[in-house]
């Protein structure tokens, strides 16, 4: 399967199981039996990658249909990609050790505005050329999907096909109609415009941009009959969806090693800064008898002994006193834990809490996400600081002892009296433990409070706001530090840099296109991690482009300013995603979907189906 020269570099490069294959579970098929040969690409490490959902689950899918064959590729580290070039070993897919060029489709999931450079990169080892329009045979056809894909327009140069929404079906539709024009002998050309007539498929290649003076966007011109408005597609049922009886298990730890199941999609919340909570909706819930059956199934197929019940805020799950009772039936016996990320301060019921403590105890994570009340209200996140204290109270009370607090700093709105808020709340969290008569003996408590840097995103009510400038965020980073005053409480941040280059990705044009591959051919890769970002070549890459990144990340839009995504069809109306925004500059609060439903607009792509009108 593997050449020799691949063999002997294995040998000489850090976590050699990252690219061998031949995991328990992994497909293995005859390629001259199928199709169409579909390589799928996360443009980071295994370790993250094989940690993905949506990976994981697209993957069986397309492994589901005999007349295709997906294979699993990963972005190899800079030691790895070193001997790869010098022994001239293209980039190859995990399962069969083919090289990638050679397949008929080239899908990226892109989860974060900083693994660009990754796939250019991806695209580059693979022998193929990085621009779209370089690559003029019908395959390999290069697409993309995953939440950046609500604006893809600083990569639009790179990719034949993007796909905004939901993947399950659409993935089935892409694979039958190049399976058609590959037996037709079709141009791409030919492919590209029956490709554009479905729903949740994008082609950047028939739309036209132009520009004002002032560089914002004029137009954005469709061509040959291409849609207007590019809707994303959804899936309406989830317990219809399909869902693998199998994961691939990995060789070596990942970062979340554990069986994930999905117990539903979207959020009832509306917390404004948040871009999957709006990009994801309407709400759709798996019935707890389905999830039950998945998470017992994945346990057996997979040998894990952990399932993670995934959402984006599991305690509104409204099954969830049905579920957990029916997990613990044989978790309990088969010594699987059970845990539960996304939880909400304000939904902790003492049911809850006596579920889980039937299960292995691991941190409890909760998000504030600010410090003081009316800045929780101007985000709209709908949480008491009482709320934060009753919970970890009864954490406290049922064994926890350790708690980990998400805060966003440089939120619009903010002052520095929110930032003395994050310290002041993190110190009541510690004091709670020492209060509670039935806190653990002779043990301390541990409270870890996270500090992201706010990004504002497309798709929210925060999308025209301007991001705080990097010099801003670090001297609030350092004024958070100077006001925590115990050694309880362990802080850590994100990089201001890194989230700089996030909030000019996030919300960029086309013209970002020249920076991103000049930044690439610079040396920029892997720039989410720390150890590698590079900012002075980045910003050398801008100037040299005479583009202004600020522009981008740190100017506050007008209402009426075109926006680069607004060809995109997520849903939620921008009528609405004004008035939140007004509301929330008002601290204003808006209740969540269960409570009344605000019109914003998205059950329009589901037949007025929404599960929270239910």
């Amino acid at each position: 399967m593997f050449s020799k020269e691949l063999e002997k570099i294995l040998l000489t490069v850090q976590k050699p199981g990252r690219y061998t294959g031949g995991e328990l579970n992994s497909v293995v098929k005859n390629k001259d039996d199928v199709a169409i040969r579909y390589a799928f690409c996360f443009p980071d490490t295994y370790e993250i990658g094989m940690s993905h959902l949506g990976m994981k689950i697209l993957y069986s899918l397309a492994n589901a249909r005999e007349d295709t064959w997906c294979e699993r590729v990963f972005a190899p580290w800079v030691d790895m990609e070193e001997k790869m070039r010098q022994q001239g070993i293209p980039l190859y897919a995990l399962e069969s050790g083919d090289a990638i060029a050679d397949f008929d489709l080239i899908g990226f999931t892109l989860q974060y505005e900083l693994s660009y450079t990754n796939v250019l990169n991806m695209l580059d080892l693979a022998g193929l050329p990085v621009k779209a329009q370089d690559r003029t045979a019908l395959t390999p056809l290069v697409i993309g999907g995953g939440s950046c894909v609500c604006n893809s327009e600083p990569i639009a140069a790179f990719f034949d096909i993007l796909l905004p929404g939901e993947g399950e079906e659409v993935s089935e539709d892409m694979i039958d109609l190049l399976k058609e024009h590959k037996q037709k002998g079709s141009s791409k050309a030919d492919f590209l415009l029956a490709a554009s007539q479905i729903q949740g498929v994008y082609v950047p290649s028939l739309y036209d941009v132009s520009y004002n003076e002032d560089n914002t966007v004029a137009a954005v011109t469709p061509l040959q009959n291409a849609p207007a408005k590019v809707a994303k597609r959804l899936v309406s049922d989830l317990d219809m969806m399909f869902a693998p009886d199998s994961f691939v298990v990995p060789f070596l730890e990942v970062v979340h090693d554990r069986v994930t199941v999905e117990i539903f999609r979207g959020c009832i919340r509306g917390c404004r800064f948040c871009q999957a909570g709006f990009i994801y909706r309407p709400i759709r819930e798996k019935s707890p008898a389905t999830v039950n059956a998945q998470c017992q199934a994945l346990c057996e197929s997979t040998g894990y002994d952990e399932v993670s019940l995934c959402s984006l805020s599991t305690s509104d799950y409204t099954g969830i006193s049905e579920l957990l009772p029916s997990l613990l039936d044989w978790t309990v016996d088969d010594k699987v834990n059970i845990a539960l990320p996304s939880l909400r301060v304000d939904n902790f019921s003492d049911e809850l809490m006596e579920q889980l403590t039937k299960v292995r105890r691991s941190g409890l994570t909760f998000a504030p996400e600010a410090g003081t009340q009316r800045l929780r209200d101007a985000i709209n996140k709908n949480v008491t600081e009482e709320e934060v204290l009753n919970t970890v109270r009864k954490a406290y009370g049922g064994g926890w002892m350790a708690v980990k607090l998400y805060f966003m700093i440089g939120l619009p709105t903010e002052t520095f009296e929110d930032i003395d808020g994050i310290a002041d709340l993190a110190q009541k969290v510690v004091d709670e433990y020492y209060n509670n008569p039935d806190r653990a003996k002779g043990k301390s408590v541990a409270v870890a409070v996270s500090v992201a840097s706010f990004v504002p995103k497309p798709f929210t009510p925060f999308q025209w706001e301007a991001q705080d400038t990097v010099e801003l965020i670090e001297e609030k980073q350092r004024y958070l530090r100077d006001h925590i005053k115990t050694r309880k409480i362990n802080v850590s941040r994100h990089n201001a840099q890194t989230s700089f280059l996030e909030g000019v990705f996030a919300r960029g044009d086309r013209r970002l296109a020249q920076v991103i591959e000049l930044a690439w051919r610079k040396g920029c890769r892997f720039d989410g991690w720390d150890d590698q970002m590079r900012i002075d070549l980045w910003l050398e890459a801008f100037e040299e482009c005479g583009i202004a990144p600020e522009f981008y990340a740190n100017r506050k839009r007008p209402f009426d300013e075109i926006l680069p995504w607004d060809h995109m069809d997520y849903g939620v109306s921008k009528t609405f995603l004004i008035g939140e925004n007004k509301k929330a500059h008002a601290s204003d609060t808006t209740p969540n979907c269960r409570e009344n439903c605000s019109g914003c607009g998205v059950t329009r792509l589901n037949g007025g189906v929404c599960d929270a009108l239910n």
